[in-house]
């Protein structure tokens, strides 16, 4: 593993998708800023060490973008000193309506999917989005329930209004399966009974989300014109640039 993906994962026993969304280059010559934006997986289930380490952190607002069902089922972060916590549910279809076929390609499923919450969530995302441009929630956390979906479709339009190009934004989805990967063994054995999820909750192939950016640029003109049509104004997508974005390089 290089150093940038050192930098990037952050271990904890409990999470397993937790990871700084820094480092990589944007516009006009910058870099996103490391300890400013993370994602994860629900932190619900932090205890002990893994407390003391998220506190180290420093984080100031968590957004979860659960449905209410999914926090009412497993609760919210534990309260800390100064965390901030929001709960911003996008509104999209429940994926059971339209299940994943096993021959069918999983990466088209996932766009399709990502593609109706793009639209019907619009309101979450801009939310979202907007709290993430605000430099006085900073550092954010952002986190679903895998990480990988919701929590990838607020971090890829991010990235992409900072500048990030679709092949890292991809990549940086794509980190998910080997978290995913890392879930499914924890399941397996705190909770032997348990029913393994099935792929379309599991996989995260970059496909999927530069298929997602491409089609979204085609329906609305660019990350930008998709992000005004949800509500965000153009003072947050220049705040979002001015405070996640430096010149400094990459740690080495």
């Amino acid at each position: 593993m290089n150093p940038i993906e050192d930098s990037r994962r952050i271990p904890f026993s409990a999470m397993f998708n937790f990871r700084d969304v820094g480092g990589y280059p944007g516009r006009d010559g910058r870099v996103v800023r490391w300890g400013r934006l993370y994602r994860s997986d629900s932190p619900h289930r932090i205890d002990g060490t893994d407390r003391e380490a998220f506190a180290a952190l420093g984080i100031r607002t968590v957004i979860d973008l659960r449905r209410p069902s999914e926090v009412d089922r497993d609760g919210r972060v534990p309260d800390l000193d100064g965390l901030a916590y929001r709960h911003i549910h996008p509104e999209h279809a429940e994926w059971g309506l339209r299940a994943h076929e096993p021959d069918t390609s999983l990466a088209r499923y996932l766009a399709d999917r990502y593609a109706d919450l793009a639209e019907t969530g619009t309101a979450g995302l801009a939310e979202a989005v907007g709290l993430i441009a605000d430099s006085a929630n900073a550092p954010v956390l952002v986190h679903c329930v895998a990480g990988k979906d919701r929590t990838g479709i607020v971090c890829a339009l991010t990235l992409a209004v900072l500048g990030v190009d679709d092949e890292q934004i991809a990549e940086d989805y794509a980190l998910s399966t080997e978290a995913s990967e890392r879930f499914s063994a924890w399941l397996a054995e705190a909770m032997p009974d348990a029913q393994k999820p099935p792929a379309p909750f599991l996989g995260s192939p970059a496909e999927a989300m530069a298929l997602f950016l491409d089609e979204l640029r085609q329906r609305h003109g660019s990350i930008e014109d998709y992000l005004r049509h949800a509500g965000v104004t153009d003072a947050q997508l220049a705040a979002l640039r001015d405070h996640l974005l430096e010149r400094h390089a990459p740690p080495e």
